[in-house]
């Protein structure tokens, strides 16, 4: 639209013989519609549009159309990753028509040659800027892709967690007291009514807290009438509890609160609560102990959380997602866990976590 109509009206306005206007217009109109391929072929496009516009050159106008085709040919080159074709067809088309200018003696005027040597360099230098910004925004969204996938995966994880936490410590429990039950069915009723009931509350206990992290994960308002309300985060103040519903079924849970009223933050009571909770039920499910005693104390700025059993230890402690739970909530809190295992030596679980939680 700019190229076409520009080549006829110089030849119209010129006067020129029909067959110059016929080749500068044939020339003019081919270098356009060569554009048309330069997104799928782009470094043949530009060799085309150089030869063409070097033809140009030649034909006996007195004033020449502008060739705006090249200057978009050169730009689209180098963007879609061509700068070599982009570099050698411009560079031999513009050195072979300075050497063919000179032998034909065609009079080009210095200032002239410099000009369009200079707009060809400005198209090669707009190819360029372009193609960086585009870069950048490339390494823009893969790495806002890649936050997002971080974000995710983190996300999954503390769904994970928060689902392991509760579904294993309730089925696990639900599990031993149905064992009993099944045991003494015949031989004792009374203790079998026992382990139903303790079933029962334990599955409505274990359904309230899943509803509970279901409603969070929805981002329901927790004063909702339509969802059950988010259970609280547990605290140390309710290891004794833990304690005592874990005692029984030949296990003895013992619990040795070195803290006393010296608490930590809320975060960090929740983070030890959970991770002796799933030390407890690692114990219950894998190690047939008898005794647990849970240690909580202060070591300068580090809350110290020990379970320690006397059952068969645990062979591989990378192993587990009970095992990669404790150790991740720990890690979230900038804490670490440990593990000292042995055969038939029993487990020690330590957690330590900052006193004062994540800086």
């Amino acid at each position: 639209m700019v190229q076409v109509p520009a080549t006829i009206g110089i030849a119209v306005w010129l006067q020129v013989p029909t067959w110059i206007a016929i080749l500068s217009t044939t020339l003019a109109t081919a270098s356009a519609l060569t554009l048309l391929a330069a997104q799928r072929w782009p470094g043949v496009t530009v060799a085309v549009v150089a030869a063409l516009t070097a033809a140009q050159l030649f034909a006996p106008l007195a004033a020449e159309p502008p060739f705006i085709a090249l200057g978009f040919a050169i730009i689209s080159a180098v963007i879609r990753g061509a700068r070599t074709w982009a570099l050698i067809s411009v560079g031999a088309a513009w050195l072979v028509a300075i050497a063919t200018g000179g032998v034909l003696d065609v009079g080009w005027h210095p200032l002239r040659v410099a000009a369009a040597t200079l707009g060809l360099a400005l198209c090669f230098a707009i190819g360029e800027g372009i193609r960086s910004r585009f870069d950048l925004f490339q390494h823009r969204r893969s790495r806002i892709a890649e936050q997002r996938s971080t974000a995710e995966q983190d996300e999954r994880t503390r769904i994970a967690q928060q689902l392991h936490n509760v579904l294993a410590h309730s089925l696990s429990r639900i599990s031993a007291q149905s064992s009993v039950g099944l045991h003494v069915f015949d031989t004792d009723p009374e203790r079998a009514r026992e382990a139903l009931t303790n079933i029962r509350e334990l599955s409505a206990t274990g359904l309230d807290e899943v509803r509970g992290v279901l409603a969070f994960l929805r981002g329901d308002d927790a004063r909702s009438t339509d969802t059950a309300p988010l259970t609280t985060q547990p605290q140390l103040r309710d290891l004794p509890e833990l304690v005592t519903r874990r005692t029984g079924l030949g296990l003895t849970v013992t619990l040795d609160d070195e803290l006393h009223d010296d608490l930590p933050p809320r975060v960090v009571q929740a983070t030890a609560y959970r991770i002796a909770q799933e030390a407890l039920t690692n114990v219950v499910r894998h190690s047939a102990a008898t005794e647990v005693t849970i240690v909580l104390d202060r070591d300068a700025d580090d809350l110290v959380l020990t379970v320690i059993d006397d059952g068969v230890g645990v062979r591989n402690a990378a192993e587990g997602s009970g095992i990669r739970s404790m150790r991740d909530r720990a890690r979230m809190l900038d804490g670490t866990v440990d593990f000292s295992t042995g055969v038939r030596t029993g487990t020690a679980v330590t957690a330590r976590i900052p006193w004062a939680g994540p800086e």
